[in-house]
């Protein structure tokens, strides 16, 4: 079974977080969402309060096949700011592990050093701090292991890129012939 954490920050895009979670468990993957502060409970910058499964500081993640970065403000930012987030971010990288990161968030791996030169998107409004990265103009875009997002009107479709890296075409077809896609 594929594994997946979606990492959690105060702050997170509500839909860039749990449209991934929604699409990979109906995909049939283990989709744990994971809280980078001490306590389970996290609110979106929507205001919506979310229990997350795991917390980070307590738990070994490196046992997974994909790692989500929601995007949202100050979601992002506190993402970054976070060592073990960092740490864990790097740890997937060196492994050949995938990473999905959706609008602000692809940041962290600026942060992080993760990924330099790789072609990425992401949220016009950090554009600016991605320029050891190979821009692209486009909805969602992959360079090998590390899928990017532009933002939260896309989640849809980043999270479906997420499924089809790890699920097989059937798989996907039955998931969105269930969710009126086909």
């Amino acid at each position: 079974m594929k594994k997946v954490y979606v990492l959690l920050a105060e702050g997170f895009e509500l839909i860039e977080a749990l449209t991934p979670v929604d699409v990979l468990r109906r995909c049939g993957a283990d989709v744990k969402t994971v809280s980078i502060s001490e306590n389970s409970f996290v609110t979106s910058a929507q205001k919506v309060t979310v229990k997350a499964d795991l917390i980070l500081k307590e738990n070994n993640l490196t046992d997974g096949d994909l790692l989500v970065l929601p995007g949202g403000y100050p979601g992002y930012e506190n993402l970054g700011k976070d060592s073990n987030v960092g740490d864990l971010v790097k740890y997937y990288a060196k492994e050949n592990k995938y990473i999905g990161a959706i609008c602000g968030a692809p940041s962290v791996l600026a942060c992080n050093g993760v990924g330099i030169g790789k072609a990425v998107t992401c949220h016009t409004s950090i554009k600016d701090a991605m320029t050891k990265y190979n821009y692209q103009n486009k909805d969602v875009v992959q360079d090998d292991k590390i899928v990017t997002g532009i933002g939260a009107g896309h989640s849809l479709d980043f999270a479906l890129k997420l499924a089809e890296l790890l699920f097989t075409e059937d798989v996907l077809t039955k998931v969105k012939t269930g969710m009126e896609l086909l």
